[in-house]
C-alpha cells in the first residue's frame, strides 16, 4: 500500500489554518466479542481528542457528531456501536454561558433516543453512501431552548466548588 504522507501525519499543516480545529483526532478500534456473550458481532469504539472544548455548545455538539459517526461506521463495517470516548484539552465555559448551563443541569434527563438506518449496508454500500433520509431517530423527545450566544475568545469563567451550584 502507497502512503502518500508520512505515516505520523496527523492532521493537514496547521500552520496554514487561521484557527486550528477544536477536535483535532479521531481513533477507532474493535473489541473482538466473547465467544461466551451474547453478541458474537465485534464493538466499535471511537476515541476523540479536543484540544479545545467550550462545554455549552462546542462539545455537545461534537459528541453527537462523533456519536452518529460512530454508528454510521459500525452500520457499515456490521459492528456494534459501542463507546465514545471523548479527552479534553482546554475544556472552559464562558461567562455568559455559566447561567443558562445551570438551567440545563437542572433538567431531569430523559430516555436515549434510538437510531434506525432506512436502507440496507448493502444500498449504502460504503460510508460515502449515506443520504440525510437514510437516518430516522426514534423516540427523540427534545426540551426547551436554551440561549446561549457563540463565543470565539475570551472571556473564561473562573470555576470554584461553589460557582455551579
Amino acid at each position: 500500500m502507497l502512503v502518500p504522507v508520512p505515516a505520523r501525519t496527523l492532521m493537514p499543516d496547521l500552520g496554514i489554518m487561521a484557527l486550528p480545529p477544536c477536535h483535532m483526532f479521531c481513533q477507532f478500534f474493535v473489541t473482538l466479542p466473547d465467544p461466551a456473550g451474547p453478541s458474537s458481532r465485534p464493538k466499535l469504539s471511537c476515541l476523540m481528542y479536543q484540544r479545545s472544548c467550550d462545554l455549552g455548545l462546542g462539545v455537545p455538539f461534537n459528541i453527537a457528531s462523533y456519536a452518529l459517526l460512530t454508528h454510521m461506521i459500525a452500520y457499515i463495517t456490521d459492528t456494534e456501536p459501542h463507546e465514545f470516548i471523548l479527552q479534553m484539552g482546554d475544556a472552559h465555559v464562558y461567562k455568559d454561558h455559566v447561567e443558562p448551563l445551570k438551567t440545563q443541569l437542572e433538567r431531569e434527563p430523559r430516555e436515549f433516543p434510538k437510531l434506525v438506518f432506512k436502507r440496507s449496508r448493502e444500498e449504502v454500500g460504503g460510508i460515502d453512501g449515506f443520504k440525510t433520509d437514510d437516518f430516522e431517530v426514534v423516540g427523540y423527545k427534545p426540551m426547551g431552548k436554551i440561549e446561549m450566544k457563540m463565543s470565539v475568545s475570551g472571556p473564561w469563567a473562573v470555576f470554584d466548588s461553589q460557582t455551579m451550584s
